[in-house]
């Protein structure tokens, strides 16, 4: 019997999860997505043996590549890359999720590639939560009508929002970065977006972003270890 190495560090986050779940005093669940960039096809199958279903992935030529290798996989695929026009087409044919929408020309390019018999693609807007220029994403002013413009695309179904803020390891800034995503998500709520979904929280701050209502973790080395560098094909 091969021993999954996988299984100890997918237990010790779960644990983290649940420790922080109980700490904010929440009842529901929070749903981990395995950032497997640069990871190999193997590993994935390994951790989807031990029971991970969804996995995030930032290139697409090597997404898809894998995605070949583990076709007999249930796996739910997260696109949450920075997102090239020109990548729109492949992106909506062939995954569930994107997390990175943070224009309308992608948005509206997502909407018309996702084939008919698919069901909606699964879409969170990224917004800008730490008011860095050099970061991606929607400013909080232009959200409501960005939202609003998504909600018309039915070949999309708006989920809720994702953010990736500054780098710190402050869990006091971690926490005011993470509520200012929080805050908008409610937001948009009260302007009657049925929105599930906040998508933010990595390796090094999932337990903060879950004090501050995360519904969903992206993390990669806590579960896969320091990360393989990557093979410079074009991506």
């Amino acid at each position: 019997l091969i021993m999954n190495t996988f299984v100890p560090s997918l237990q010790a986050v779960h644990a983290k999860i649940t420790a922080a779940l109980a700490r904010a005093k929440r009842s529901d669940t929070v749903i981990l997505v395995a950032v497997s960039k640069t990871q190999p096809a193997e590993k994935i199958r390994e951790a989807y043996l031990a029971h991970q279903i969804d996995f995030g992935e930032n290139y697409l030529q090597e997404a898809l590549d894998k995605q070949k290798q583990l076709q007999d996989c249930a796996i739910v695929w997260h696109f949450i890359g920075p997102i090239q026009s020109n990548k729109t087409t492949l992106i909506a044919e062939h995954f569930d999720w994107v997390h990175s929408v943070d224009r309308l020309k992608v948005a509206q390019r997502l909407a018309s590639a996702r084939p008919s018999h698919l069901p909606p693609l699964n879409i969170c807007i990224q917004i800008n939560s730490s008011l860095e220029d050099s970061k991606s994403g929607v400013a909080a002013e232009e959200l409501k009508s960005f939202a609003e413009a998504i909600s018309h695309m039915p070949q999309l179904k708006l989920r809720g929002l994702m953010a990736i803020p500054a780098p710190t390891n402050d869990e006091t800034l971690q926490r005011a970065q993470f509520k200012i995503v929080h805050d908008a998500f409610v937001n948009l709520q009260q302007f009657g977006h049925k929105i599930d979904t906040l998508s933010i929280g990595m390796s090094t701050d999932f337990e903060a972003a879950i004090m501050e209502g995360a519904t969903m973790i992206r993390v990669g080395s806590a579960l896969f270890g320091a990360r393989p560098a990557k093979n410079l094909v074009n991506n």
